[in-house]
This record gives C-alpha cells, structure tokens and sequence, in this order.
C-alpha cells in the first residue's frame, strides 16, 4: 500500500548563482533525491486549462516553472494542498501516490517536469476511483 501523503510534497532549492547580467540556476545529481531519467517541459498551455489528472504507482516527479506560473492541486485521497509555482530556482518534489492537477497557467508559462523513470503507461493512475482503490491497497 503507498502511504505518501501531502506531508510528504516538498519544496527544493535549486541552486541559483545571481549575476547582474543574468542569474542562473543549476540542476545537479545531487540537486534531487532522484536519478533523472526523463525530461519534458509544458507550455502554451490555455489559461483556462488543467493539465495532469493522475498519480504514479512508482515515478517520481519535480516540477518547476521555469517561466510564467501555474498551480499544482495535490491529493493524497484524503487531504488536499494547491502549490504556487512561480519561482525557476524552486521545484515541487511530487512523491508516489499523489495525486496531481495543474492549473491556472499565466501566460508564456513553462513547466519543466524531471521524472525517476522513462515514460511508462502501467505506472500512471488516470481515473480518480482507481487512485482511491490504489491509496487502500486495493490495486
């Protein structure tokens, strides 16, 4: 059974290196709790638009707004938590079993997602009623 709640959604540092001519911001190995193993970003997404609407069995995920900003609604099936992304030397580390909703998408927005594993179909939960099952056990 996957326990991770929304106690367990944080908030990382990214490095940044401030210069007057521009800052600049550096993912490294030790940077997160996680080897990457694949990189995707989203952007032009509508305003009006929610991306996301699942949870991984066993992905990890950090997302950062490298531009722009957007919401992230969290839900560990009993508790919920929306998450302001709007900083590019900030990223949400999103454990298993969380379920994830992004939203709110200002204008030019960029969402940069780095992921523990290469895209697998199996390790995504896309109905809601199946993460509840998956939250108990039951799948």
């Amino acid at each position: 059974m996957i326990n991770k709640t929304i106690k367990d959604i944080r908030i990382i540092d990214i490095p940044k290196i401030t210069d007057p001519r521009g800052n600049i911001s550096v993912i490294e190995k030790s940077t997160l709790p996680f080897d990457i193993k694949r990189v995707y970003y989203l952007y032009d997404v509508p305003c009006d638009a929610s991306r996301g609407g699942h949870a991984h069995k066993l992905q990890l995920e950090a997302l950062i707004a490298l531009s722009g900003s957007f919401e992230v609604k969290l839900n560990d099936g009993e508790n919920v938590k929306t998450i302001m992304l709007n900083k590019p030397n900030k990223g949400l580390l999103i454990p298993v079993g969380v379920w994830r909703e992004l939203e709110n998408f200002s204008s030019g927005s960029v969402c940069l997602v780095m992921a523990s594993d290469v895209f697998d179909e199996d390790d995504y939960i896309r109905d809601y009623n199946d993460f509840k099952l998956f939250k108990r056990g039951n799948i």
